[in-house]
């Protein structure tokens, strides 16, 4: 399943008994909200194991950060995990500035993140 809210696009995949959401596009203020939406759905859908492909993603605001924390405290409330992988190099500079790094788990790869769960 696939939403597309204008400028980010968020699209469902499942492998076992993980749910990988890729994103593309800018999680920024305007649609951060929307991507939260999504994840939180997933996860009142009791997808507990969730892992954020953000190969697509180009930006990264406070906004996006909070919305990725958010889902890391739901998540540890219900004894899931969420991992975020591929991150490009620009978003992580963002997330390793704001200590974000420490507090997300995170995955070079997809391949890699799948065999942490």
């Amino acid at each position: 399943m696939a939403i597309v809210e204008g400028i980010i696009e968020l699209k469902e995949e499942k492998k076992g008994d993980v749910c990988i959401l890729r994103i593309k596009g800018r999680l920024d203020a305007i649609s951060s909200p929307v991507a939260e939406k999504k994840v939180f759905d997933s996860i009142n859908r009791g997808q507990y194991k969730l892992l954020l492909n953000f190969s697509g993603v180009s930006y990264l605001s406070s906004a996006g950060m909070r919305m990725l924390l958010s889902s890391t405290k739901k998540l540890k409330t219900l004894n899931g995990k969420l991992l975020v992988s591929d991150i490009v190099p620009n978003v992580m500079d963002v997330l390793k500035m704001s200590g974000f790094d420490h507090v997300l788990e995170i995955a070079k790869t997809e391949e890699e993140a799948l065999r942490r769960f």
